[in-house]
């Protein structure tokens, strides 16, 4: 179980120190998923609004199941305007936000804005709410602007283009970058055949171009990746906070892992069972 009692502060400092945080983004809008994860290892647990269908009430009981179990807990907002979103996350007691879609400075300062407090930024305080209970409304709110975890994410030709400015916005604790958007604004889907978008020469560019940047800001570098087969290759980049895909991701692979199983099973005692047939495997 992760340590609940590590900061926000102290929790990014060990990311700016080398020390890699692993989490999972949440896409099946099931805080009973959402809580088992959470009992599972991973250091923290994105609950995705962006891609998930659920409202406040249901993203509140998901932040309750993620804290239940001690991870720290990040949402994915809709975007660097979506104040209500990231008003209602934060209050609601999530640990901090991933804001989509970012292409230039002026929107990661806005986005930036909406997560903290006066002065540094313009979130309403207001009391009581979940996010104060344990330190009350001057113990939260007088820390939370160094607690805060504030993520934008890198996923355009746009972002890339203008990465020198955004990595410079003051309170851009991590950039995280999403290589399949990316490959799609670059047009590498057209491009390359699957899967080779991923390692052509085009994105390598553009990642060693986040790399430097993230770098010469001590802004901590993270990314999105389906299983574990390149986390290694991040690590040896200084990508230590990284995803390892998402629930429905694991329940899939685990569920196909289960039935072709079954089909060794059946063709070895001559049974003729085979995999009903599913375009996802």
């Amino acid at each position: 179980m992760a340590d609940s009692r590590v900061t926000g502060a102290q929790f990014k400092q060990q990311l700016r120190d080398g020390n890699p945080k692993f989490g999972l983004f949440v896409n099946s809008h099931s805080p009973t998923v959402a809580e088992q994860l959470a009992h599972s290892g991973y250091d923290w647990l994105l609950v995705d609004t962006q891609h998930g269908p659920m409202g406040y009430e249901k993203l509140s009981q998901m932040l309750c199941s993620v804290a239940s179990g001690g991870a720290k807990s990040m949402v994915r907002v809709g975007g660097y305007d979506d104040r209500p979103g990231i008003q209602q996350s934060l209050d609601l007691g999530a640990d901090g936000i991933l804001v989509p879609y970012i292409n230039t400075a002026e929107e990661a300062r806005q986005a930036v804005s909406c997560a903290l407090y006066p002065t540094a930024g313009t979130r309403s305080v207001y009391f009581p709410q979940r996010s104060m209970n344990k330190d009350g409304l001057l113990g939260y709110a007088g820390n939370w602007n160094k607690n805060a975890l504030i993520a934008l994410q890198v996923e355009t030709a746009s972002c890339i283009e203008n990465i020198a400015e955004i990595a410079a916005v003051p309170g851009v604790d991590i950039l995280f970058l999403g290589q399949n958007d990316l490959c799609m604004s670059m047009g590498l889907y057209e491009k390359y055949e699957f899967p080779h978008m991923y390692t052509s020469p085009e994105l390598g560019a553009a990642t060693q171009k986040l790399i430097e940047h993230a770098k010469k800001n001590k802004v901590i570098l993270g990314l999105f990746l389906f299983g574990t087969s390149r986390v290694q290759e991040f690590l040896d980049k200084d990508f230590t906070f990284i995803s390892i895909g998402n629930d429905l991701h694991h329940v899939l692979t685990q569920a196909g892992a289960h039935v072709a199983a079954l089909e060794g099973i059946a063709k070895d005692r001559a049974k003729g069972w085979s995999r009903r047939p599913t375009s996802l495997f």
